[in-house]
């Protein structure tokens, strides 16, 4: 534990949701929901307007729609909430070469590390002007929370949530956490909380009183010694700022049960390429291909194929997932897919061979796609997967908030499509709520169009934050709107 709160926690608030509100002028202060929109979808981020509503992150979007029916429904667009991310974290870089990032939208700086604290007044000077600086520079807001260790600053970041600042001061741990529940604390979860719950045990201070002695009876010697000690608001953990990923997958749940097996190898693939994506842009390489099938019943298989060394070629990991594929039984349906890399490493080993049978195999697909039928004869029949509907191709060439751009109506986004469809609000970020239109889905003036910037001209904080007080002789920034210390 220190003696000043120099660990900063910063959680954006909402993020997802929030990008979309400040993407969209006439979503500002109505509830939207972004995650999967299908029958099997799953809220990923709900607006605080939406959470009044009921809905919350992980629900079933159906459920959702449920709760709150006429809240905007969007799918995510990873491509702008990277970039804003990305314009976050330079800026906590500038306050410290120890940063943790554990998500898009969230991360600890070592405020002690990077010189811009050194106590109190200093950290929560630190804390506003960085609140400061990403409004600027992104339009969005961000909870900041202030402590002497890891665990306490993240309580005191969802303490201030919404966009607030709170500062734990040392000494007062044991009597902030004290009410508590038990699953305030890092790795209690459901089961144990549910577990300490039938031991009479539910808020920290009740973790406290029980002693080490009995935690580590309840829940085993590591994990009863390391409760104990955060009950008591103890935690040394230091900010990280490299944390190595062990793997990179992705996986797609699909709103009906895949049974062409031709369609489940087509999208197995499709995956490993996205899989392969994300692994060069992480600069990383990886040596053990993992295959993910949850089937009609809701029974997921897993299998994995390590090879002779680290690769980041896209034919290696296709088809090694292709051939894990070929022992997995899928009757009676499939209803999700994922292809990962583990093993990960900095180098690749070129599979010259593999390549080679890629090159071999798309000028074979190429012969046979023109070929001639054999004289005398029919053409060869040819197994094609299960056809999309209309539906389903325009809902995936237009993705509900996805950005587009009209030849004459300019920068828009889609509201939704169907029925051969597109209906389109045509507004900026900085603009006024926009007017709505309805196209052709194959309209020739109408094209997908890449994200907008939140802001449109960001502030220069180059020199930030060389200007902000290093001392409390210096003086603390005013908190603003109910901001405060507990």
């Amino acid at each position: 534990m220190r003696p000043a709160p120099t660990i900063l926690h910063l959680d954006m608030d909402a993020f997802y949701a929030s990008a979309e509100q400040a993407a969209k002028p006439s979503l500002r202060g109505k509830a939207v929901v972004v995650g999967g929109l299908g029958p099997r979808g799953v809220v990923a981020t709900a607006s605080y307007e939406a959470r009044r509503l009921g809905v919350h992150s992980a629900m079933p979007t159906a459920q959702a729609r449920r709760l709150a029916p006429n809240a905007a429904y969007l799918v995510p667009r990873f491509s702008l909430y990277r970039t804003v991310s990305d314009q976050v974290m330079e800026l906590l870089g500038r306050l410290s070469p120890l940063v943790e990032p554990l998500s898009l939208d969230e991360a600890f700086v070592d405020l002690e590390a990077g010189g811009t604290a050194d106590d109190s007044a200093s950290a929560r000077a630190t804390g506003e002007g960085l609140r400061v600086a990403i409004r600027a520079v992104t339009g969005l807001s961000g909870s900041v929370g202030l402590a002497g260790s890891k665990m306490l600053a993240k309580i005191a970041s969802e303490q201030a949530k919404p966009d607030g600042l709170v500062v734990i001061e040392p000494g007062t741990e044991r009597e902030l956490l004290a009410p508590m529940s038990v699953r305030i604390l890092p790795g209690v979860g459901p089961a144990t909380g549910d577990h300490l719950r039938r031991a009479g045990m539910t808020t920290v201070h009740d973790l406290a009183e029980a002693g080490e002695a009995e935690l580590v009876r309840l829940v085993g010697k590591a994990h009863g010694h390391g409760l104990f000690r955060m009950a008591l608001g103890l935690d040394d953990r230091p900010v990280v700022a490299e944390r190595d990923a062990k793997s990179v997958s992705v996986e797609d749940t699909f709103d009906v049960d895949l049974h062409d097996r031709v369609r489940v190898r087509a999208e197995v693939e499709r995956l490993a390429v996205r899989c392969v994506e994300r692994l060069r842009a992480a600069d990383r390489s990886g040596r053990t291909v993992v295959l993910k099938v949850r089937r009609y019943d809701f029974s997921t298989l897993t299998r994995s194929e390590t090879l002779r060394g680290p690769t980041d070629d896209p034919t290696v990991v296709r088809e090694a997932a292709a051939r894990l594929l070929e022992s997995v039984d899928t009757t009676g349906g499939v209803r999700l897919l994922g292809v990962g890399v583990t093993g990960l490493a900095d180098y690749t080993q070129e599979d010259l061979f593999a390549q080679a049978a890629d090159a071999w195999a798309l000028a074979q697909r190429a012969l046979e796609h023109h070929a001639p039928a054999a004289e005398g004869g029919e053409e060869e029949a040819v197994q094609e997967p299960e056809a999309d509907s209309a539906e389903q191709l325009a809902a995936r060439r237009w993705p509900a908030g996805h950005d587009v751009h009209h030849e004459e109506h300019g920068h828009g986004w889609v509201q939704g499509s169907g029925i051969g469809r597109v209906t389109v609000r045509f507004e900026e970020p900085w603009s006024a709520p926009g007017r709505v239109l309805t196209f052709r889905i194959d309209d020739p003036q109408l094209r997908p169009a890449d994200p907008l910037p939140l802001v449109r001209e960001s502030p220069d904080y180059s020199s930030w934050p060389a200007s902000l007080p290093k001392s409390r002789s210096s003086g603390a920034a005013a908190s603003e709107g109910g901001e405060s210390s507990p």
